[in-house]
């Protein structure tokens, strides 16, 4: 595949979020795939909707993500600017000479006129209302009238009638719309901004987009998109429409949706490794060969085509990210994942007495149980809680017979250690069990409820060790007193 030039263009109306995360990494894994480039445009034309910080927050999340592009308005490129609102001047020359072709006319319909009209076709049971063509043929004079008054107007596509748009697409195969069942519609609004579906074909043609990847929401504007392709006699490019993201309810992710996180900010924040998220991501809707599903980006670059992106929907499944996260973390040094976990620690947690070393004892006892930073905070919490409340079971468990001796033995042991280190420790609790003649889970178990407040956790001899002496020999004694 030659020249190959592709395109992420967000619209900064919000923060980077999932869905968009996938496009910008498919768009950047084609143009890697085929040795091409990738440019970043931003579509600011939604001035209304769009949010401070938008623009940045795509720029600062892709770059975590690692995906990478050749052009942007970061970086510049001959195909600039790469901002749409610093394109204006573009727009209206195209838009000029769509009209001075026939291809578009003007429009001096009222927004009252057109919500009466809109109305009206609702009244009648129309589902797809669309533009009545009221301007579609004025007069010279009508014209001259309008304009000799200074109405503001709007450019509306003069949509062919009776014509077919077709395309075969990367992911969704052939795809047909009829013309009858699109209305005339806006090129370029009343105050001179162009709408999405005239500027991203005038700024794919002039950036020389030779592929347009995207979410499949945006097949209802490929027919759209292409009458102005044709108008303006412009090849258009080869479009690929990805399938929707779902919820594990097999219902499409929206922002409402508190099952799973939605922007790619909440992960970095929560200390997931960008690694791993790439991987998971590049999963939604993409197939490799094989069963194997744990690939590095530069695997990723090598193995992808787009001729395996799924046409159905992609669903979103919350313990297969987290299983992916977790192999990731596993295969990281101690030393990545004590930088990853300690930010989360120390907005908990008061960690002003203890020492470096203790820190990275306490991340490595749940290094291969961890998936994200974070979860950090509530697998060490043992360690922070002044006391805890024992449940039904733990208290049954330590009810039994002989379990009140063997703990009084084990505080002795451990007041006599000098050493207070998982080595010690782990022969103490042996030393204990002879004495008391206990083994089994009547030794471990009822020394991990009385030490930790729970009947299954980290290694034990190691917890003791971080606990330290005075804590574990404090929280022993109060649970014989309790018994």
């Amino acid at each position: 595949m030659k020249n190959v030039r592709v395109r992420y263009a967000p619209s900064p109306t919000g923060h980077l979020h999932i869905g968009n995360a996938r496009t910008a990494m498919y768009v950047y894994l084609f143009a890697k795939k085929y040795q091409g480039e990738m440019v970043l445009r931003i579509e600011n034309t939604d001035t209304a909707r769009n949010v401070e910080g938008g623009e940045d927050s795509q720029i600062k999340y892709l770059n975590w993500l690692g995906v990478e592009w050749n052009e942007g308005p970061d970086r510049g490129g001959k195909y600039g600017p790469y901002r749409q609102l610093d394109r204006l001047d573009i727009y209206e020359k195209y838009a000029t000479e769509m009209i001075e072709k026939g291809f578009a006319y003007k429009c001096y319909c009222t927004s009252d006129a057109l919500t009466i009209e809109k109305e009206r076709q609702q009244a009648e049971g129309v589902v797809a209302t669309s533009y009545n063509g009221r301007c579609r043929n004025l007069t010279q004079s009508e014209k001259a009238q309008f304009a000799a008054e200074g109405r503001s107007f709007t450019i509306r596509m003069r949509v062919p009638e009776g014509k077919t748009y077709a395309w075969n697409d990367l992911v969704k195969k052939e795809i047909r719309f009829e013309s009858a069942d699109v209305g005339d519609w806006v090129l370029v609004k009343n105050n001179g901004i162009p709408t999405y579906n005239f500027a991203c074909v005038i700024d794919d043609h002039l950036m020389e987009i030779s592929h347009v990847l995207r979410g499949e929401e945006h097949i209802s504007n490929t027919p759209k998109q292409l009458m102005v392709y044709e108008a303006l006699d412009f090849n258009a490019p080869t479009f690929g429409h990805m399938s929707i993201i779902v919820n594990e309810n097999r219902k499409k992710l929206s922002k409402r949706d508190e099952s799973v996180l939605q922007f790619i900010e909440q992960y970095a924040d929560l200390g997931y490794l960008p690694e791993a998220l790439f991987n998971f991501i590049a999963l939604l809707g993409f197939s490799p060969e094989g069963e194997e599903e744990i690939f590095s980006k530069e695997q990723f670059c090598e193995i992808f085509d787009a001729s395996r992106l799924s046409s159905a929907p992609a669903m979103f499944d919350v313990q297969k990210l987290e299983w992916i996260n977790n192999r990731y973390v596993k295969a990281a040094s101690l030393e990545k994942i004590v930088k990853l976990s300690r930010p989360h620690l120390e907005k908990n947690y008061d960690l002003s007495e203890k020492s470096a070393e203790w820190v990275e004892k306490l991340v490595a006892l749940f290094h291969n149980q961890m998936s994200y930073g974070a979860e950090i905070v509530k697998l060490a919490e043992l360690f922070f809680v002044e006391d805890f409340i024992l449940n039904r079971e733990e208290k049954e468990f330590l009810a039994q017979e002989g379990v009140k001796t063997m703990l009084e033995a084990l505080v002795v042991n451990l007041m006599a250690l000098v050493v207070f280190t998982g080595e010690e420790i782990k022969e103490v609790i042996k030393l204990t069990g002879k004495q008391t003649s206990t083994k089994g889970k009547l030794l471990f178990m009822p020394t991990r409820i009385a030490t930790t407040g729970m009947m299954h956790g980290p290694e034990l001899p190691l917890a003791i060790e971080l606990l330290g002496k005075a804590k574990t020999i404090q929280r022993i004694k109060l649970t014989i007193e309790n018994l």
